[in-house]
């Protein structure tokens, strides 16, 4: 018996976190990168380098592997069909992927499955905004002339944007214009009055075992995710569960095998609505490398295999993840000294990449029984590593 090979599209620091995850395991892993320089391609012993948005490249790669999973949800659609006409295994598959991918087409699922979500609808142009922002609100606007909306409207590309990019806070009919001049379908959504975001990480086999995390306050600042607590600080037990059902059935319904992360509003008023959807290991989930007994990655790593998954369940009784981004203190490694003397619970991860201001280039993760000190013990690392904390 040979070990299967693992193929990941994408290079960045997400499948050099699954490629770790594999290793105890056995598991060869295979790489599409766009470059060598790539956080993965730093480290993976198998690297192909090339364009994932063209399929003869994609062809040519899945030869040489068994299973075929993502670390970004850019893979054209109509390729992932093309690979499984052919009969490699993709997982997740394209029909699951596709909510993933195009936000609309998301919305429109999760309406039709009855989940919670956010009022939107696709909007063709500046005064079609202007006339959501009025259907939100229940009150009359003027829709031209940069007139200001009754409410903030939040502004969308269906496709491609990722921390924070491609979304764009409008107010008025003057900035709703930006995001059309890419020439892509843009939904309108709803600014919700939210009191904190939520994250509900599950892990789903192709015959249908699933596991569900903690459910996750995550904290973004910038648009950007910052820190994760694990699990939710003050999240009733009831709800707690309601989160991570309604993630299952999200999983089931839309045949995910792989890792899901259901990000989530809990808005001021009691109510839990569905924001975003990644069907990969997802920064909401980092915190599982040192706080729970199966890692996120690990337990995509064993649904993509279809495997038995891992117990889910947390190590500590609170277990905190700082991002450490870029800034302008390019010497991480000099940091270490620090960090390791004054926490030596600290575990750090870094993803090999150049460092550039504002940049995810690593994270830590912290743990223990007083919540209050592993937040302090977080903060203080991922500062300390990007240089905005000397002491």
């Amino acid at each position: 018996m040979t070990f299967p090979v693992l193929g990941m599209v994408g290079g960045g620091q997400l499948a050099r976190m699954t490629h770790e995850a594999g290793i105890p395991l056995g598991i060869r892993f295979r790489l599409l990168s766009d470059t060598p320089q790539d956080s993965a391609a730093l480290v993976a012993p198998d690297v192909v380098v090339g364009d994932h948005r063209d399929l003869g490249t994609l062809r040519d790669f899945a030869r040489g592997c068994d299973v075929i999973t993502f670390d970004h949800e850019h893979v054209p659609t109509e390729h992932l069909r093309a690979l499984e006409a052919e009969g490699v295994p993709v997982r997740p598959g394209p029909d699951a992927l596709m909510h993933a991918q195009d936000k609309g087409v998301m919305r429109a699922r999760l309406d039709s499955l009855g989940v919670p979500c956010p009022q939107h609808r696709i909007v063709r142009d500046p005064a079609d905004v202007a006339a959501f922002a009025s259907e939100v609100s229940g009150a009359l606007t003027q829709a031209d002339g940069g007139a200001g909306f009754p409410v903030p409207v939040v502004l969308k590309t269906v496709r491609g944007g990722y921390d924070g990019k491609g979304v764009w806070v409008v107010r008025n009919t003057a900035e709703a214009a930006e995001p059309f001049r890419a020439g892509v379908p843009v939904l309108a959504e709803e600014k919700v009055d939210f009191a904190r975001e939520l994250a509900a990480n599950v892990v789903r086999s192709p015959h249908g075992q699933a596991v569900a995390y903690p459910v996750v306050e995550s904290i973004q600042v910038d648009g950007v995710c910052d820190t994760v607590i694990a699990p939710a600080p003050g999240l009733p037990g009831h709800e707690a569960v309601q989160a991570q059902e309604l993630a299952l059935r999200i999983a089931q319904e839309l045949d995910v095998v792989g890792h899901l992360a259901v990000e989530l509003f809990e808005t001021r008023d009691g109510r839990v609505l569905v924001n975003e959807l990644a069907m990969r290991p997802h920064n909401s989930g980092h915190w599982t490398q040192d706080g729970a007994v199966t890692s996120q990655f690990a337990n995509h790593v064993r649904a993509v295999l279809d495997l038995p998954l891992g117990d889910p369940r947390p190590r500590a009784k609170w277990t905190v993840m700082a991002n450490v981004l870029g800034g302008d203190y390019p010497d991480m490694y000099s940091a270490y000294l620090h960090c390791m003397a004054r926490d030596p619970q600290l575990k750090i991860h870094m993803y090999g990449k150049d460092v550039k201001p504002g940049r995810k280039i690593g994270h830590v993760n912290t743990y223990g029984d007083d919540l209050a000190d592993v937040r302090e013990r977080a903060a203080h690392a991922a500062g300390y590593l990007r240089g905005t904390i000397t002491e």
